[in-house]
């Protein structure tokens, strides 16, 4: 919608030449003398005339492409200008006429019939005929005949430009030749001034000068009127005057130089002056000459005007002709516009576009059913979901047709330019096909809507025979109504043709026959339209659903194309005809369908790309505006359709970032009705934590500039809201008294009165100025809501749709809407929670290692929380600046500012736990150091007596110091001595037998029976705890549980709290042996006792609690020997690390290299400083190599935490890489182990997971990192070395030097001054040599090392806490472990203890757990998301309906399961494959498999494990 006042801006003259300065002006008025002075002013020779308007119109339009073109000549009509008809080229002067800028014009108006009946006629101009009258000027005249014309069409608006119109110039350029054409439009009243369409045809120019146009014009008008100043024969215009005069047709000359009044000199031949003469007089005789005219000139055919016949004459160019693209478009749509010829119009779409027809609309009807129905009966659903899959089937069966095939094969195969052509070509020719069949049945639908308006006054006096009337006119009307819906045809309907084309195939997974393409592609055409400027189907408005399939692959494939693109939802809502549409196109210049009878179904969405000028204000790339299906509008046949408005406003007010709600006029019931329906939408929005903005904009309110009426309105439309505000919140049981408690609304900013949308009555009014200043206003204050919003990602409007459709369906929408963007959003969340946790734990890792460090080397005696947190800090502030930077920069920050807080507290509780942790493992390693120092201490003097008698062989072998064989003769022989006599010194380290041990501490018990160990299960893997409790009763204790409990919900939830206590009990006694450190400390029988007293406390406390049920005797003795047998592996792997490091045999075996090449350097007679040197990188060697697996595991887990994608996320992605792996392996037995002991089975999966990357990374990640790391640990030592030398060189004292090397080594190595006690180091002066020994050795040493380091060598040498994998699993165990009450997932939470309800992506099949349904043996099929949407009960010592499963309190109160239908296919594929394996392990079969097992068997393994990717 363009201001038509715009073509009347004027230039600005910058030239000021013309004036004086007020300081040159004359003042005296004595002597003033205006004559004189006037004759002073210089005439204006040089000055420049200002720029025509029109010109500036025409060279826009000449440099204009075709669509630009086309949107010009259509808004000038949409302004009521005149728009050009011939056109000559201002180079060449070749004339060309633009049709193809016609095409998109339609006009409107009405004529009486004979017998008085006014009649509506639409038409497009270009297939409108009519008669027309054509204006030409002779010569120079001192009238305006643009001007004269325009009063013969509406004298209040300047339709043709003129001299005398604001912004005229003197010269004009590129006018002269042109020929303007406009249409009168009447109104079927008696102020017409012509009683039928009228097109006026104006040359601009001399007409003697433009002898082409000339002929053109007088050879297709009906009338022609000439303006000249005079008849006279010798004029050079005279033989033009002349033929004109001859032709048959009707010719008025008007005379400027002449005074008389009208005058017909022969028949249809009349001369008007206009010399002195009143120009309404001029006027009225005109119109009254040309009335006579056309009707004189009606009799003959060959005088009706048609646009196209311009085409015909020669020597003119045709631009839809010449412009190949335009050109080609045309003919494929014309031969589309073949197939539909001799059609009956009502039947069209049912024959040609059939997959949107009637097993759609049942398909809808029955998912809306699936979705609302309480859900009880299984049966029941899985016939509804049978006859979803037979109507999508017969969809699928619908055979194409030749006019989809072409239409799909021309958008296929077209470039960009022809595709557009194609598609306007498209839409032009089917308003054309359909527009008089349509106004015929819109004119027999109020013809009967009238009948049946009289017939409902009339009913209360004659009743019955009323009745009978009314229920016919009733019937009749629904007729025309469902052919009226038939009837309508348009480019919209083909591309929901092709969506449900796409629906179709893909709920089959298979291509439909005929279809010219692959229906994968199918998305990929319509988001190109969608980018090119095509609105698309959101909502189909004749089955009132959103076909969530087609619309999510339709952005999909925009994402493809564009980028994950940030965009801004504008939604509209208001009542029928109100003028939305109008008003998106007038603010945006879209292209939403407004002309009459073709008002929106449904919802659609439109793409406006953000120019880059305004992405500086903005924060969004693209605007999408949703046009809606107005609220209150009766269907056609007058049924009520309240509810579907409620979808509506509560979609498009979910969809929308900002909702306009369109009022039209001051009807209070139709604005308290509409208003209570957008109230409510945004309550609902309030409940599920959505919160878009909304602004009010009222329609055609007369006196718009009386700001009074404007406050008033404004008061009395808060005053509405508010009374509707207290009565949606009935309804949906909200806690508000006025609708600022529902949405941020400032009723000054947010409300707009808009001006009628007419400057005068249509048809022939141009649109109010004050219309197009209030869209730039509402422009305005859009823009400034828009700059505060960051809009949406394509990705999550994707999810945002499909979320809110899925939640209008199930009817309960804030239970039932599942907010993506905001899970989204939180699981971001998690994974910088992630980062961060990591961030402080991989620090004070680094932290622990020195001090542990620090803690052998015997350098520190205590280890405070104090001391840490110093050490703590700077990271503590990297993170919390890292959270600070998150929380106030991320796009989704006004989302997230809800868990700000929590999170916080969170990160500063994860702190002082680690701090906690940490503090105590070294505490614990302090109090280790000591009891291990005699082991140490004596492991050291046999190191040293080993040396010294090593040394004293040595001497007595010196002379032979070269004969090798002698050597390692007479070194093997003392070895085997030495180390026999350090044999029968030490006590020997005995083998461990744990599960002994616990059978032998069990034995005590008097309540264990006597074979419990070899009847025992395995706890961890039994199906169900039934044998291992016994009922309370009043009377004391009754028979087994699975005799007793009616109820199988029951039975499941006393499993689902015993697996619960398993897995705690099983997690704190593996934490409890961690803390033994038994690869250090040793084993000792005295644990194993703790642990069983552990777990006895454990289960007795358990029994104290209010249960209905307490446990046997066997479930205490199978729970210990389970969980010892569980741990054996662990303590004997961790006993056997002792041992090697502690017992003589193995220690001394692997040091007899060591010791064997000092004890040669002896018998050399090396010097004291190079074995001394020796022998300090042999004690270095194993703490080097120590502090390089270490160094270079803490390294590796950090790379495997960024990098690793399965370990480098938050939980929700670490459960789907599980059960991604489960499928992958098809092992039965780890799903029970996942079912049963999730944390175990995430422990296993980390571990295989790291060992996995360990393999494969080994020589490109892992193999550099130590080398790196032995590199920087030689730099260090050698360092250490050098700052020894050079503080004890000129003193000579050794043991300063040991001390001085050994102190800078501290914070390094475990290695100190004790370490050399009883090492001889007499003789040792020369320092510098000792540094080059030191360094020789070191290299071989390092070498030594790398030959040893390989990916198995690489675990085994670390010890169990420094392994990547438990640090891992350490860190990623620090999420929540809650399971669901129904079916046993766990919470997917990353944090610990987080606040808020537990909640998963996907939940499972109940029957996995066991579960059953009541008085049944029959395994459970449902799906948790589907159980709660039903009444089926549940038993937890009362009954409860599975719809309100938060009543019953407890853990049930702690959950979210979201009540849809989203059934994972994973579980359903896992059920199928694994029914006999699960039935077998439970003993149970599955309710009603031969009825379900034919859905579930359709799913693929590779299906299933895609189907995760929808959720996370």
């Amino acid at each position: 919608m363009m201001n038509y006042r715009a073509r009347h801006i004027k230039t600005i003259d910058t030239q000021q030449d013309g004036q004086q300065r007020n300081s040159d002006l004359f003042e005296d008025g004595e002597d003033a003398d205006i004559f004189r002075e006037i004759s002073l002013i210089p005439e204006e020779t040089n000055r420049s005339d200002a720029i025509h308007p029109m010109d500036v119109q025409m060279a826009v339009f000449q440099c204009a492409d075709s669509f630009l073109k086309q949107l010009m000549v259509t808004k000038l009509s949409q302004c009521q200008y005149a728009l050009p008809l011939l056109v000559p080229d201002p180079f060449t002067q070749e004339i060309e006429f633009p049709l193809w800028t016609f095409r998109q014009i339609n006009k409107s108006w009405k004529m009486k019939e004979t017998n008085n009946e006014i009649i509506s006629i639409i038409q497009p101009v270009w297939k409108a005929e009519t008669p027309m009258v054509s204006f030409f000027r002779f010569d120079s005249v001192s009238s305006s005949k643009s001007q004269l014309m325009n009063s013969l069409i509406n004298e209040k608006h300047n339709t043709f430009f003129h001299r005398n119109c604001p912004g005229s110039s003197k010269t004009r350029v590129l006018m002269d030749g042109v020929v303007e054409i406009a249409w009168y439009c009447p109104s079927g009243k008696k102020t017409d001034k012509f009683t039928q369409c009228v097109a006026f045809c104006n040359l601009h120019g001399d007409a003697g000068d433009n002898e082409k146009q000339l002929q053109i014009l007088t050879e297709m008008t009906s009338v022609n009127v000439v303006i000249l100043p005079q008849l006279d024969r010798n004029d050079k215009s005279a033989a033009n005057i002349q033929n004109l005069f001859k032709d048959r047709k009707p010719l008025i000359c008007l005379l400027t130089e002449d005074k008389a009044k009208v005058f017909e000199i022969r028949k249809g031949k009349y001369k008007i002056g206009l010399k002195d003469r009143n120009q309404s007089d001029v006027s009225e005789e005109v119109i009254k000459a040309i009335n006579n005219c056309l009707s004189f000139s009606s009799l003959e055919s060959s005088f009706v005007f048609r646009l196209e016949d311009v085409s015909k004459y020669s020597g003119i160019t045709v631009d839809e002709d010449y412009d190949n693209e335009c050109s080609k478009g045309k003919k494929a749509a014309q031969q589309m516009m073949v197939l539909l010829e001799k059609k009956d119009l009502t039947e069209i779409k049912e024959s040609f576009l059939p997959c949107q027809g009637k097993p759609w609309h049942q398909w809808c009807e029955k998912n809306k059913e699936l979705h609302r129905s309480q859900g009880n009966e299984i049966d029941i659903e899985i016939n509804q979901k049978q006859d979803m899959k037979k109507f999508r089937e017969q969809q699928y069966k619908k055979d194409i047709g030749d006019f989809m095939k072409l239409f799909i094969a021309e958008i296929n195969s077209q470039s960009p330019n022809e595709k557009i052509f194609f598609l306007k070509w498209l839409t032009v020719l089917l308003d054309e096909y359909t527009s008089a069949d349509l106004s015929a049945l819109h004119h027999k639908y109020d013809e009967k809507w009238s009948n049946v308006l009289k017939l409902k006054e009339n009913n209360d006096r004659f009743e019955q025979q009323m009745a009978t009337n009314l229920s016919n006119e009733q019937t009749e009307l629904d007729k025309i109504s469902e052919k009226l819906q038939a009837a309508t045809f348009g480019l919209e309907h083909i591309l929901r043709e092709i969506g449900q084309i796409y629906e179709s195939c893909k709920s089959v997974n298979k291509n439909k026959e005929g279809l010219p393409c692959d229906f994968s592609s199918l998305p990929s055409l319509a988001a190109e339209m969608m980018i090119s400027g095509f609105p698309l189907e959101l909502m189909d408005g004749d089955a009132a659903h959103v076909p969530v399939v087609w619309v999510t692959a339709v952005l999909h494939e925009l994402i493809q194309k564009l980028g994950d693109q940030r965009v801004f939802v504008l939604s509209v809502l208001g009542i029928q005809s109100s003028g939305k549409s109008t008003m998106l196109n007038a603010m945006f210049g879209l292209q939403f369908g407004v002309s009459a009878g073709r008002c929106t179904r449904g919802a659609f969405m439109q793409l406006v790309r953000v120019s880059d000028k305004m992405k500086e204000q903005l924060k969004f790339d693209y605007i999408l505006v949703v046009d809606t299906e107005g609220l209150r509008a009766l269907e056609l046949s007058g049924r009520s359709t309240r509810h579907q408005d409620n979808e509506m406003a509560t979609f498009v007010v979910g969809l929308g970032n900002l909702t306009l709600i369109n009022i039209f006029g001051e009807n209070p019931s139709e604005l308290q009705d509409i208003l209570q329906i957008v109230v409510q939408a945004f309550m609902r929005m309030k409940k599920v934590r959505l919160n878009p903005s909304c602004m009010f904009v009222h329609q055609n309110v007369s006196e718009v500039t009386a700001g009074e009426k404007n406050m008033e309105g404004r008061r009395r439309l808060q005053q509405t809201l508010d009374e509707m505000t207290k009565l949606a919140a009935k309804d949906e049981v909200f806690d508000a008294e006025c609708f600022n408690d529902v949405i941020t609304f400032d009723i000054q900013k947010d409300v707009k009165y808009f001006a009628q949308l007419w400057e005068g009555s249509p048809p022939m009014a141009p649109p109010n100025p004050s219309y197009c200043e209030n869209i730039h206003e509402l422009k305005t204050t859009f823009f400034s809501h828009a700059s505060k919003s960051d809009g949406l990602e394509l990705t999550h409007l994707k999810g945002r749709i499909n979320d809110l459709w899925e939640a209008l369906l199930n009817e309960r929408f804030v239970f039932s809407f599942r907010n993506a963007l905001e899970i989204a959003t939180y699981r971001k969340l998690e994974t910088e929670y992630s980062k961060w946790s990591w961030s402080l734990r991989r620090t004070m890792l680094d932290i622990e290692n020195k001090l542990y460090i620090n803690i052998e080397n015997e350098t520190i005696d205590e280890v405070s929380e104090s001391h840490l947190q110093i050490k703590l800090k700077v990271k503590s502030e990297e993170v919390e600046k890292s959270m600070s930077d998150f929380f106030e920069r991320d796009k989704d920050k006004d989302i997230l500012i809800q868990w700000k807080a929590s999170f916080y507290i969170k990160i500063n509780e994860l702190q002082e736990n680690i701090v906690r942790e940490t503090k105590r493992k070294l505490n614990e390693i302090l109090q280790q150091r000591d009891m291990k120092k005699r082991i140490d201490a004596q492991r050291t003097r046999h190191e040293n007596t080993l040396l010294e008698k090593s040394k004293e062989l040595a001497i007595k072998l010196k002379d032979k110091a070269n004969d090798e064989t002698i050597l390692k003769k007479e070194f093997g022989k003392f070895w085997k001595e030495c180390v026999n006599k350090i044999i029968t010194e030490t006590p020997p380290n005995k083998d461990i037998d744990v599960l002994k041990d616990m059978k032998q501490f069990l034995s005590n018990y008097k309540s264990v029976p006597v074979n419990a160990w070899k009847k025992n299960r395995d706890i961890f893997s039994v199906p169900n705890y039934s044998d291992y409790v016994q009922l309370k009763k009043s009377c004391g204790i009754t028979e087994y549980v699975k005799n007793a409990f009616s109820s199988a919900k029951q039975k499941f939830e006393f499993k689902t709290q015993i697996r619960a206590l398993v897995n705690d009990i099983a997690q704190h006694v593996d934490n409890m042996i961690m803390s033994y450190n038994i690869a250090k400390m040793g084993y000792n029988k005295s644990c194993i006792q703790e642990l069983a007293d552990y777990i006895k406390i454990r289960v007795e406390d358990y029994g104290q609690g209010s249960r209905d049920y307490v446990f046997t005797k066997e479930f205490y003795m199978d729970l210990v020997i389970s969980i010892c047998k569980r741990e054996n592996k662990v303590i004997t792997d961790q006993y056997t690390m002792f041992r090697e490091a502690n017992d003589p045999v193995f220690y001394f075996e692997k040091k007899s290299k060591e010791y064997y090449s000092i004890f040669q350097k002896y018998c050399q007679g090396a010097t004291s400083a190079a074995i001394f040197g020796e022998i300090i990188c042999q004690k270095l060697k194993d703490p080097i190599q120590k502090s390089v697996y270490k160094d270079t595991a803490r390294d590796l887990t950090n790379e495997i935490q960024t990098k690793c994608d399965s370990l480098n996320g938050n939980r929700s992605k670490l459960e789907k890489h599980i059960l991604k792996n489960l499928a992958e392996v098809e092992d039965f037995g780890k799903y029970i182990t996942y079912f049963n002991t999730p944390r175990d089975h995430l422990k296993s999966f980390v571990r295989d997971e790291v060992n996995q990357y360990i393999t494969n990374k080994f020589r490109v990640s892992v193999q550099p990192k130590m080398k790196e790391n032995i590199k920087l640990l030689q730099q260090k030592i050698m360092a250490a070395a050098h700052r020894a030398t050079s503080l004890v060189n000129t003193t000579g004292d050794v043991q300063k030097w040991l001390n001085h090397f050994t102190l800078q080594l501290s914070d390094v190595l475990i290695f100190s001054v004790k370490d050399l006690i009883g090492v001889s180091h007499d003789g040792v002066d020369d320092f510098n040599l000792l540094e080059d020994v030191i360094s020789e050795e070191l290299g071989s040493v390092s070498s030594e090392i790398q030959q040893k380091f390989s990916s198995n060598t690489f675990p085994v040498n670390l010890e169990h806490k420094d392994r990547p994998d438990e640090i891992l699993i350490d860190h990623l165990c620090q999420c929540c472990w809650v399971q669901c009450p129904f079916c046993a997932t766990t919470c997917t939470n990353t944090i610990e203890g987080h606040s808020g309800d537990h909640s998963v992506p996907f939940h499972r099949v109940d029957g996995l757990t066991g579960s059953c349904y009541d008085e049944t043996e029959c395994l459970s099929a449902d799906f948790c998301t589907t159980l709660v949407r039903t009444s089926k009960m549940f038993y937890t010592g009362q009954w409860f309906p599975c719809r309100e499963y938060r009543n019953a309190g407890n853990v049930y109160a702690e959950w979210n399961i979201t009540p849809d239908f989203s059934e994972l296919a994973y579980w359903k594929w896992f059920v199928y494959r694994f029914q006999e394996d699960l039935e077998k392990h439970f003993e149970k079969k599955f309710h009603m498999w031969d009825v379900i097992s034919y859905e579930w068997s359709q799913y693929s393994k590779e299906q299933a494990i895609e189907s995760l990717d929808e959720y996370i």
